[in-house]
């Protein structure tokens, strides 16, 4: 038994078919699903979606915030932005880390604070894309 997946964007779907099963970053932590899990609606942090292909291959997405909804199989992800690991530059990735490393040290005022830690917060899920770890 499998899932159907499918992740969007504003602009794009970005993935849309079956796995075998997904872990997901949620507000409240990660949660795994499987085929049959129970329905639930939920928002999706800033975070790693990992993927289990029909092929047993785990892959990585970058989730830049939203919604998700699980039932009856179905897995529909609805998210600001979002990138395949195998997508990304990792030299362009790194850099964007660095900057946004920087920029958090020189922020002033909360509303520069909350913004480099946005920031930062992206570009490590960017590059945790890439390496697969979190």
């Amino acid at each position: 038994m499998t899932l159907n997946l499918c992740v969007l964007t504003p602009n794009r779907i970005v993935w849309d078919s079956e796995v075998k099963e997904i872990i997901l970053s949620t507000n409240s932590g990660q949660i795994g699903v499987l085929p049959n899990h129970a329905p639930i609606a939920t928002a999706v942090d800033i975070g790693i979606l990992r993927i289990l292909g029909l092929n047993d291959q785990w892959l990585t997405m970058a989730l830049m915030g939203g919604f998700a909804r699980i039932g009856n199989n179905e897995i529909t992800v609805l998210v600001n932005e979002a990138e395949k690991g195998s997508d990304i530059n990792s030299e362009e990735a790194q850099k964007t880390l660095e900057i946004a490393e920087e920029n958090l040290k020189k922020a002033e005022g909360k509303r520069q604070l909350i913004e480099a830690n946005l920031a930062l917060r992206r570009a490590r899920t960017r590059v945790e894309a890439i390496t697969g770890i979190s």
